[in-house]
């Protein structure tokens, strides 16, 4: 299992949002290092006023931006991956391109990256991938049908990526929370729980091994639905 202090980590999507609160929460838990990503590195300028902080420019679907990641962080044992694409895109009306830019950003980028920096732990003699996925990929809302494809994904790429490295001394987590305070639903009317509390949560998870994480209430009450009546959480999910 993978501890927080003194450990060595990159978040990617590090400049808003979850991935911006888990690289906080990070730094408050003693963190060596954080590389922290961002397609445009000049977001991260107050974070990087930490010492601790590496800020880099990285495009999930951009394979040289990847490679140079992976070059350069060739200290992580921690691997978060955030970053993310949310194209509210329905699946019988919506622009297939904005359903693609999900898939290429949440699985393709995800998968990407996840390959660049297996390596990586393995030589560092193991860590953790941490895969910010939703609670949406284990049932599908229909304004965004093409996100909640990608997510469930990235979710069944989790699963398989974890039995792939579990002789590796390197731990996969899939994360699935459900509203979060982030700019991706502002509009969306509905209770919603701070990034800092679902970051905490995180990394608690991770720390003691947990595999799937539910960081907040919502994620936690559709797990409790989905475990007892996965067509319940399907009809609940729906009506979104």
């Amino acid at each position: 299992m993978v501890t927080t202090t003194g450990v060595t980590a990159l978040v990617t999507g590090a400049n808003r949002g979850i991935g911006r609160a888990i690289a906080e929460t990070l730094l408050a838990r003693g963190a060596r290092k954080v590389y922290a990503t961002a397609r445009r590195p000049e977001t991260l300028t107050d974070l990087a006023a930490d010492p601790r902080v590496v800020p880099l420019r990285l495009d999930l679907v951009d394979g040289g931006d990847i490679a140079a990641a992976a070059a350069t962080a060739g200290d992580v044992t921690l691997l978060v991956n955030n970053g993310g694409s949310l194209e509210f895109a329905d699946l019988l009306s919506g622009d297939l391109s904005a359903i693609r830019s999900d898939l290429d950003t949440n699985y393709f980028g995800t998968l990407a990256v996840t390959r660049a920096f297996v390596p990586v732990l393995r030589r560092n003699g193991g860590g953790a991938i941490v895969n910010l996925l939703s609670l949406v990929a284990l049932g599908a809302v229909r304004g965004m049908g093409g996100y909640s494809v990608s997510k469930a994904a990235a979710a069944s790429m989790t699963q398989a990526i974890r039995a792939q490295v579990s002789e590796l001394g390197i731990s996969v987590h899939g994360v699935f929370p459900g509203a979060v305070d982030t700019d991706m639903i502002r509009a969306f009317d509905m209770p919603k729980t701070g990034p800092q509390e679902v970051a905490g949560a995180i990394l608690d998870g991770v720390e003691a091994g947990d595999e799937d994480i539910f960081p907040d209430a919502m994620s936690r009450a559709g797990r409790q639905t989905w475990r007892a009546d996965p067509k319940a959480l399907e009809r609940q999910m729906a009506s979104i």
